[in-house]
C-alpha cells in the first residue's frame, strides 16, 4: 500500500470511478476506486463523500498498484471536515501497538494512536534514531479527545 498526499483535479469525482489527482510536485495521476473506497472526512459513505469536492482541495490517497492502474482503496480529505495537521519530531514509533510518539517545537511531547494503516505503511527514512531525529507532518483526527493519525511523512 502507498500512500500520496494531492490535491483534488476534478469537477464531480462522485460521478466517476476515476479520479485525477495532482501530487504536490504537480505531477498528474489517476486512480481508479476500488469497490470498497472508503473516505474519511466527507458527508456520505464512498465514492458519494467525493460529491462536490473543489478543484485545489487537499487529500491524502492510500492505493496498491498491483494492476494497470493504481488503485485507491482510501481517501482523507484535510481540512475543515477532515483531517487535520501538525508537525514534530518522532520520538517514537511502536507499530506494534500502533502509536507515534512526537516532540513539538515548544517541547510538549504527545503519543497519538495509529491507524491500522498508518501503523503498516512506511516513507523512508521516517524511524527513530539516536543520530538523526525524523520530522514529519501529521494528518490525524480528534476522536473523543484522542490524537489517531491516518497518515504522516518526513517533513523539511
Amino acid at each position: 500500500m502507498l500512500t500520496a498526499d494531492m490535491t483534488v483535479g476534478w469537477a464531480e469525482a462522485a460521478a466517476c470511478v476515476d479520479a485525477c489527482c495532482c501530487s504536490m510536485d504537480g505531477v498528474e495521476h489517476v486512480y481508479q476506486f476500488t469497490k470498497n473506497l472508503i473516505v474519511h472526512g466527507g458527508k456520505k459513505a464512498g465514492v458519494d463523500a467525493l460529491e462536490g469536492l473543489r478543484d485545489g482541495t487537499t487529500v491524502v490517497i492510500h492505493y496498491t498498484e498491483t494492476g494497470p492502474q493504481a488503485a485507491a482503496e482510501e481517501i482523507d480529505l484535510v481540512g475543515d471536515e477532515g483531517l487535520k495537521m501538525t508537525e514534530g519530531v518522532v520520538t517514537d514509533i511502536n507499530r506494534r501497538k500502533k502509536e507515534i510518539t512526537v516532540t513539538y517545537a515548544n517541547g510538549k511531547t504527545e503519543t497519538l494512536q495509529m491507524t491500522d494503516l498508518a501503523a503498516t505503511e512506511t516513507e523512508a527514512g521516517i524511524e527513530t534514531s539516536t543520530e538523526e531525529a525524523s520530522h514529519v507532518v501529521i494528518y490525524y483526527v480528534d476522536e473523543s479527545g484522542h490524537k489517531v493519525a491516518h497518515y504522516f511523512k518526513k517533513g523539511s
